[in-house]
C-alpha cells in the first residue's frame, strides 16, 4: 500500500504567501526523515509532498496502512506542529486522488478490488487524473466527458480520435485507477522554490502573472545571494479543488537573472491554457541548481543585457540593505494569453 503525504503549505508561509526562508527546505528535509523512520521506501516530491510505499512497514508495525497513515499524522503534528493530508492507495495515483478529494488535515483511503475502484473513481471531475489540465478538459467537455465515469465508458479507440492514441491509452488507464509505476527512493533534490498563494479563488490572469513574477523575482535574488545558477524550472498550479498542474522547462542556458526566469515561467503558464481558471496558489522551483561559477554562458553583445544585469545588482545591494520586499520585478508586458496549450 502507498502513502501520498502533503504537508499543509500554509503551516509554511508567512502572512504574504512566501516560503519562510531559510529553514522551510531544511524543514522538508527533516520531515522526509521523519517518515524514513516508518518505512525505507520513500519518494520526494518537493516542496510539500511525499510517496511512502509502507508494505513491509504493516508487518513490521503490525498495523494496517491506515494506522500507519495515522502515526505519521500523530509525529508530523507532534515533532514539528504541522498538519498533513494522507492519502491511502494501493498505487502512487490513487492514493494522491485519495489526499487531493477532499478537505485537508484528514486521511482518506481508495478500495483496492478493480470493481470498486472504478466505482470510486467514476463520479470525481476527469481533471483529477494526471495529465489532464484545463486545456484537455475543455477537449473532452464538448463531447460529454467530464466525469472520470464519462471516459470509463468510452472504448480506447474513442478516445484516440479525440486526443491521439497515446494519450488515450494513459487516460483510460489512469480512469481504471491503473498505475504501472511504483515509489522509489529519493531524497529531495537541491531546489529552491517560492509560493504565491491567493486567500480566494482568483481568476484574474493579471493576479497570477504578478505572483509569477514575484516568486522569479524571490527565486533569482536567491540564487544570486547565493552564487547559484538554475537550469530547471518546474511551475505548479493549485486550483479551488485542490488539484495541480505542473509543468517542467529547461532552460536554454542555466541563468540566476530574474527577469529570464520570469520570462520562462510566464512561457510556462501560458501553455497551460488556463483562461478562466480557478486558482489558488502557485508555486516556482528550481531545480538542477549548481555554482554560478561553473555554468557557461552565450556571450551577448546587446547592451539592454548589460543594463539590466546592473539594475539587477543595484536591486540586490538595496534589498540586503532594507529587506527583501525593497524591490520589485517591473512587469514583463501584459499578461500571457491563455489560447491553445497542451492540457
Amino acid at each position: 500500500m502507498i502513502l501520498y503525504v502533503h504537508f499543509a503549505v500554509r503551516d509554511f508561509q508567512d502572512h504574504d504567501g512566501r516560503f519562510e526562508y531559510p529553514g522551510t527546505e531544511a524543514v522538508y528535509r527533516r520531515l522526509i526523515g521523519l517518515l524514513g523512520g516508518i518505512t525505507p521506501i520513500v519518494q520526494a516530491l518537493p516542496p510539500d509532498a511525499a510517496y511512502a510505499d509502507v508494505a513491509g512497514a504493516r508487518r513490521y508495525f503490525g498495523r494496517d496502512a491506515r494506522d500507519l497513515a495515522a502515526l505519521v499524522r500523530l509525529r508530523v503534528a507532534a515533532v514539528y506542529g504541522i498538519d498533513c493530508t494522507v492519502g491511502v492507495g494501493p498505487n502512487p495515483l490513487l492514493a494522491r486522488i485519495a489526499a487531493q478529494s477532499g478537505p485537508p488535515g484528514a486521511i482518506r483511503c481508495t478500495p483496492t478490488a478493480p470493481a470498486e475502484v472504478a466505482a470510486y473513481l467514476a463520479p470525481l471531475p476527469v481533471g483529477v487524473l494526471p495529465g489532464v489540465g484545463p486545456a484537455t478538459v475543455r477537449t473532452l467537455a464538448p463531447y460529454g466527458l467530464h466525469t472520470v465515469g464519462d471516459v470509463q465508458r468510452v472504448p480506447t479507440v474513442t478516445l484516440g480520435r479525440i486526443l491521439g492514441t497515446p494519450a488515450a491509452r494513459a487516460l483510460a488507464d489512469a480512469a481504471r485507477g491503473v498505475d504501472a509505476g511504483r515509489v522509489s527512493a529519493t531524497a529531495p533534490p537541491r531546489s529552491v522554490a517560492a509560493v504565491r498563494a491567493f486567500g480566494r479563488d482568483e481568476l484574474d490572469p493579471e493576479q497570477h502573472h504578478r505572483a509569477l513574477l514575484g516568486c522569479a523575482e524571490e527565486i533569482g535574488w536567491r540564487l544570486r545571494r547565493e552564487r547559484q545558477v538554475t537550469g530547471v524550472l518546474v511551475l505548479t498550479i493549485t486550483y479551488a479543488d485542490r488539484t495541480t498542474t505542473t509543468r517542467t522547462r529547461t532552460l536554454p542556458e542555466p541563468t540566476a537573472h530574474s527577469r529570464a526566469l520570469a520570462t520562462e515561467a510566464t512561457r510556462m503558464y501560458a501553455s497551460l491554457a488556463l483562461q478562466r481558471a480557478r486558482v489558488r496558489g502557485v508555486t516556482l522551483r528550481a531545480e538542477a541548481i549548481a555554482p554560478a561559477d561553473h555554468a557557461t554562458h552565450q556571450l551577448t553583445l546587446d547592451p539592454e543585457d548589460d543594463r539590466a544585469h546592473r539594475l539587477e545588482a543595484a536591486a540586490d545591494r538595496a534589498r540586503a540593505r532594507f529587506g527583501p520586499d525593497a524591490v520589485s520585478l517591473a512587469a514583463l508586458g501584459t499578461p500571457p494569453t491563455t489560447k491553445g496549450g497542451p492540457g
